[in-house]
């Protein structure tokens, strides 16, 4: 059986309390066999170009995440190797029989795509009603199926998007999947004339500045405990930027400085991009009455809130968000990227990409250590194969 390369994690080699990182190891090459496997018909086989690291790849990493579904998922496949990954920018090197049908033509072998993460069953109530993105049955690559860092995968084609290479450029095209969270958190309500807070701001904080610029946001304010994110926020186009002290929880000093920049109000939507029970707090309390919160940011646990009846006392509207809309969201995000006039797509690569100056990594080259280090200075690395 021919081999390639990948980034793994073993449950029964690695142990997910002794260990951290991925490793790489050589993996079976995908094939698709609709004799043993009828669902190849539908799939197809990419070569992988770029791949993004993603915070949940972050999270995994340090072993802090999804460890309960990583090992449940493996034992039900009876194997012990996780592939990692769920960002991507691949070439369609082989489709299945059904796949011409299934997509009407668009995707061939030669075609650039990238694709959503969650592989949706089609078939349960939300899927039937057109709300894929919170799909019953959802598996997601590199957590609970096997992902995208190899040099070669197979992937259901009812995921991929195709992507406009001449308009958008490959790193790029690999991160349309954070990029499109974004874009679904934003579209929860009507920017244009808002104050709008954006509680952390890796990654998918920044595209949302961007975004909420974009749309036409009166003040962004961008709020993070590290300094070198909110500098990049203010190259995205933050109009304010708040440094929090991460070991200091109370949240007057905050309040008061919101209230200054907006009259004493409070701003009208505030975004939750990070997780922790301090920020979604802080989220409450900086919301004017009548405001909205955007819930995006995941963290284990449980979460007691204080003054709950703030929520209602202030007619607070909570959106909780997950995922992207297949592929709703996905043709608004591949547009705003094809779009030069807004700027977005220069912004992504030159502030967070920083030109591929350190945060593109040859897949050839890995070396865990290395790795570790570069995660540690930039928030966002794309591997190159």
């Amino acid at each position: 059986m021919e081999k390639i390369e990948g980034l793994t994690f073993d449950a029964k080699q690695d142990g997910w309390e002794v260990s951290r990182g991925f490793i790489k190891r050589e993996i079976p090459m995908p094939v698709l066999d609709e004799a043993i496997n009828p669902t190849d018909a539908n799939s197809v086989i990419l070569k992988i170009q770029f791949a993004g690291m993603c915070g949940t790849d972050r999270g995994i990493w340090n072993r802090q995440v999804f460890k309960d579904l990583i090992h449940t998922t493996l034992e039900k496949e009876n194997k012990t190797t996780r592939i990692l990954g769920h960002e991507f920018l691949g070439e369609v090197v082989q489709i299945g029989s059904g796949v011409d049908a299934m997509r009407g033509g668009n995707i061939k072998v030669g075609s650039l795509v990238s694709g959503d993460s969650h592989i949706t069953c089609g078939e349960c109530y939300q899927c039937k009603i057109g709300q894929n993105n919170v799909c019953t049955n959802e598996v997601i690559l590199g957590i609970s199926t096997d992902g995208i860092f190899a040099q070669y995968v197979k992937v259901p084609a009812r995921n991929l998007f195709v992507i406009n290479a001449e308009s958008i450029r490959p790193e790029v095209g690999a991160i349309m999947d954070p990029f499109g969270n974004a874009v679904h958190s934003v579209s929860k309500f009507s920017a244009k004339g808002q104050t709008v807070a954006v509680f952390g701001v890796g990654p998918i904080g920044l595209f949302a500045v961007a975004l909420l610029k974009n749309y036409g946001a009166s003040k962004v304010i961008a709020i993070d405990i590290n300094e070198n994110n909110l500098a990049m926020a203010k190259d995205m186009g933050a109009d304010e930027t708040i440094l929090l002290d991460k070991e200091n929880t109370d949240n007057t000093k905050l309040v008061e400085s919101i209230k200054s920049l907006t009259g004493g109000v409070g701003v009208d939507v505030a975004m939750e991009m990070a997780g922790p029970l301090s920020s979604v707090l802080n989220c409450l309390a900086v919301t004017r009455r009548g405001g909205q919160v955007v819930l995006f940011g995941i963290k284990d646990g449980d979460f007691t809130i204080p003054k709950f009846s703030q929520i209602i006392s202030k007619g607070l509207t909570l959106h909780g968000v997950i995922g992207r809309r297949i592929f709703e969201t996905w043709q608004e995000a591949h547009d705003l990227l094809c779009d030069k006039s807004n700027g977005i797509q220069d912004n992504i690569w030159n502030v967070l990409l920083k030109e591929g100056k350190g945060t593109v990594v040859n897949f050839t080259d890995y070396n865990k250590e290395e790795f570790e280090k570069a995660m540690a200075e930039h928030p966002k690395l794309i591997f190159k194969f």
